[in-house]
């Protein structure tokens, strides 16, 4: 039975193993303690049989006017626990939040443009390639900006693709 609730101190203890993972991105101490602190909302843990972690959602809410967005920092999901829609129950919550209880216009993210895995599931949930951006990943590797149209925005506005790719210095949030 998998169970999940807010992420708390104690789970910066316990998730290592899920961040060994090559494609998830992994921070210092203190940048996971600053989502904690300023967006408990959006940060939660997945936790299977055992207090086993099982993946985690972390993201925050920001912008201005219809820029108001919820955005997704990271979300993974052990290896032995994928395709168990684990991913797709994380991503609801998170959506659930900015949706009704911060009414922003869209979730964003971003991803390698390598990662054709998740950008599938990512379009499975609604998300399209909203535009990319060069160099995106340590300077290296293109990231796509995806995003889904929240309630607010009724219509669509924030998910028009962008007809040209952007370097990180474009970025209006970072």
């Amino acid at each position: 039975m998998t169970t999940i609730s807010r992420f708390s101190c104690n789970d910066l203890l316990r998730f290592t193993s899920v961040n060994l993972d090559h494609l998830t991105e992994t921070f210092n101490m203190s940048f996971y303690m600053t989502y904690l602190a300023r967006w408990p909302d959006y940060f939660h843990v997945a936790e299977g049989p055992g207090n086993r972690v099982m993946g985690y959602i972390m993201g925050k809410v920001e912008g201005q006017g219809e820029s108001w967005h919820g955005h997704v920092t990271a979300v993974t999901v052990s290896p032995e626990y994928r395709r168990q829609q684990l991913a797709k129950k994380l991503m609801n919550l998170l959506e659930d939040v900015s949706d009704k209880i911060d009414k922003a216009y869209f979730v964003d993210l971003f991803v390698r443009a390598s990662n054709t895995p998740a950008i599938k599931m990512y379009e499975k949930l609604g998300y399209i390639i909203y535009r990319r951006v060069l160099r995106y990943y340590s300077g290296e590797e293109d990231g796509l900006d995806m995003r889904k149209a929240l309630s607010r925005d009724v219509e669509k506005k924030s998910v028009i693709p962008l007809k040209r790719p952007i370097t990180p210095d474009e970025l209006e949030y970072d």
